[in-house]
């Protein structure tokens, strides 16, 4: 996979990324030379972390410790995980964190991908073609990132918005407008994935992954012609006026 290792590449660099991009596709059964994963993980945002040094797959049932994330996720789910999600969203609701009418609507994966297991790792060295591409990104990161897809354009529309809780949803949100989705994340991604504070997710579909990553480039360097454009305006600008 030479054209995803250079589509890595591009990303990193055009980002200045700290964290490498982390690539997931469902899959029926472990790739050829893939290793099926052995451990426990607490929920299933927690294999994105994993991802970042190797590649493994992970079956439907190693996600069912969090019911949410393997309901958006598209799995069958067994009869206790269902009951066991209906408590979750008991809680959130009474707490007030979700609305009543909020839990329906969730994004899920659907269509005739596999339902039996997801293959995880680097983007940069993913034996199969991949679904999904996650982002760990900070504002400025986001920034480009959204100027480049064109979430961010005053055009014939408003712009789109930012996704938030569950940090998950953003995966089935990213395939249905086959475009990449920003995600402020949850407390529970924060939790089980340890990420910084200051970092965000972002979600790419495969079909927009190799334009996207073209139109970064050429944002970047756009940006860095801006940003001298505003500093030599500033610069013009005494500083003992600038008070």
């Amino acid at each position: 996979m030479t054209a995803l290792s250079s589509i890595s590449d591009s990303l990193v660099q055009s980002l200045d990324l700290e964290l490498p991009p982390v690539a997931l596709a469902r899959a029926a059964a472990p790739p050829s030379g893939v290793r099926e994963f052995q451990g426990i993980v607490p929920s299933s945002c927690a294999f994105w972390r994993r991802a970042e040094q190797e590649v493994f797959y992970a079956s439907a049932a190693q996600h069912f410790r969090c019911p949410v994330g393997a309901m958006v996720m598209g799995f069958d789910l067994p009869d206790p995980v269902k009951d066991e999600l209906m408590q979750l969203v008991g809680v959130m609701v009474e707490t007030g964190y979700m609305q009543t009418s909020e839990p329906p609507r969730i994004p899920h994966l659907d269509g005739g991908a596999p339902k039996t297991g997801v293959v995880y790792g680097p983007l940069q060295r993913f034996p199969i073609t991949p679904e999904f591409v996650l982002l760990w990104v900070t504002p400025r990161q986001a920034m480009l990132l959204t100027e480049s897809s064109g979430s961010c354009h005053w055009t014939t529309s408003e712009p789109a918005g930012v996704a938030g809780r569950p940090a998950c949803a953003a995966i089935p949100l990213a395939a249905s407008r086959q475009a990449s989705v920003l995600s402020l994340g949850c407390t529970g991604m924060r939790t089980y994935t340890e990420i910084a504070p200051e970092r965000a997710l972002a979600v790419i579909p495969y079909a927009a992954l190799s334009s996207l990553a073209g139109r970064l480039t050429r944002m970047s360097a756009v940006n860095g012609v801006i940003g001298s454009f505003h500093a030599a305006r500033k610069a013009a600008v005494p500083k003992d006026q600038q008070d």
